[in-house]
């Protein structure tokens, strides 16, 4: 049964950072923000899509508004475990998203076999008219280590760290470990800035001052792009005409 659900609109920055960027970005931090309660920890997503990966296509073109489906842990989960479900939107720059909490069992039920959850909300129905809509199914699972920061003074100011992202295209079950081929070169950190406004000076003159600029990069996308594609044609088939 859904515990509580979330909702969330920011602004959302993406940067690529070297290993040395990554330390002189993290020395200047240290006075303006604190790591949140879950310190390093792993975080296990399985990205569904359409047959012909209509979802991810469309983003890839950069468009006013998108959306993905995604079911996301936080840890390697039990069977038993809660997990959230959810829908992520950007329209016009702003990312929206609406998150729900189920059992690891009941989300997969209700994301696979259509089987309804024993909750009913208002996100539980919006996801359920997305999938009537796109019928999508679970296509890749994507993991990697992250550390999260927040304001000292605004705690709605987020900057997170990405490290060791990896992906594989079978068993779609978080429960079954994080592993997975690497999809980033090593010594690579994907840096996120999410905010509901606009960003502080401070943190817009540290990163001009060592030279972190923003970046376009989407883990689903870049997997899909990378080796996704690549893979769907050896086996024989995709039509992107639909």
């Amino acid at each position: 049964m859904a515990q509580y659900q979330d909702v969330f609109r920011r602004y959302e920055k993406k940067y690529m950072l070297s290993e040395q960027q990554h330390k002189a970005l993290m020395q200047n931090l240290d006075t303006y923000m604190t790591k949140d309660s879950y310190g390093f920890h792993t975080i296990c997503n399985v990205y569904f899509d359409t047959a012909s990966y209509e979802l991810i296509r469309t983003s890839i073109e950069k468009p006013v508004y998108k959306e993905k489906l995604r079911l996301r842990s936080y840890g390697i989960p039990k069977p038993g475990d809660n997990v959230f479900v959810e829908i992520k939107k950007k329209f016009d720059g702003i990312v929206y998203k609406r998150r729900v909490q189920l059992s690891l069992d009941e989300a997969l039920s209700f994301l696979t076999l259509s089987k309804q959850t024993t909750a009913s909300s208002q996100i539980l129905g919006e996801i359920d008219w997305f999938m009537k809509r796109y019928m999508p199914v679970p296509k890749v699972f994507i993991a990697y280590d992250r550390l999260a920061l927040f304001g000292n003074e605004d705690a709605n100011l987020r900057i997170t760290f990405d490290q060791n992202i990896r992906f594989r295209e079978c068993l779609l079950d978080p429960s079954k470990g994080s592993w997975g081929n690497h999809l980033l070169e090593p010594g690579k950190i994907l840096m996120e800035i999410k905010i509901p406004g606009t960003m502080p000076i401070w943190l817009s003159q540290i990163l001009a001052g060592l030279n972190i600029f923003p970046t376009s990069f989407s883990k689903y996308g870049n997997c899909y792009k990378q080796h996704l594609i690549y893979n769907t044609y050896q086996k024989g088939g995709i039509n992107h005409a639909g």
